[in-house]
């Protein structure tokens, strides 16, 4: 069966994006230094890099695909530009259906009104013999943490505090974790977690 995995760019206090989002500020005020080591230290990451980027699709929360709340506003597009960075087809969680949207690269965006056992399903069958990653944001990865539906956990962890914002494991009671490996370079900690179904 297809493997899961979730990385995920997280603060030392537990948050994946910042307060107050918006077009402005889309992972929230303060929380572009969560991925500081993607850009500024890219070499030296370089591998954790490609593994976040090689997945056969990707599963994500409308919070993460964009600010608009409601029904659609039909010209956003998402926040990557005409070419987004995951040349695969992305589902994103809705309650609000949407046409698929295809972009420049390889992506798609299809939009999944009916739930994450349908979206994981849309995307094991999309991904074929490659994994599938669910993206973000927090209460979407925590849905899937709760529904046993993630094998791989890799958290990526800036040393930075944001206190405030969507934070990861907020409705998660309980999960057993392997320690797989760690790894620091200058801006982050890369650690990697294999969970435990019963």
């Amino acid at each position: 069966m297809t493997t899961v995995s979730s990385d995920l760019g997280i603060s030392i206090d537990g948050y994946l994006a910042g307060p107050r989002q918006s077009r402005e500020n889309p992972l929230g005020e303060g929380a572009e230094r969560l991925h500081r080591w993607m850009f500024e230290a890219e070499e030296e990451n370089q591998a954790e890099v490609d593994a976040i980027l090689g997945h056969g699709a990707y599963i994500m929360g409308r919070n993460m695909f964009g600010p608009v709340r409601g029904e659609w506003d039909e010209d956003w597009r998402g926040w990557w530009g005409e070419e987004p960075p995951y040349h695969a087809p992305v589902f994103v969680l809705t309650h609000f259906p949407h046409e698929p949207i295809e972009m420049a690269g390889g992506t798609t965006f299809h939009f999944v009104t009916d739930g994450i056992e349908s979206a994981m399903a849309q995307a094991r069958a999309a991904a074929g013999e490659k994994t599938v990653s669910v993206a973000g944001g927090a209460s979407t990865v925590d849905q899937f943490l709760n529904a046993g539906l993630i094998d791989e956990l890799r958290l990526h962890i800036a040393p930075v505090l944001l206190g405030a914002g969507e934070r990861l494991f907020a409705t998660v009671s309980d999960l057993d974790l392997e320690p797989v490996s760690s790894r620091t370079t200058s801006l982050v900690t890369h650690v990697t977690y294999r969970l435990r179904h019963p």
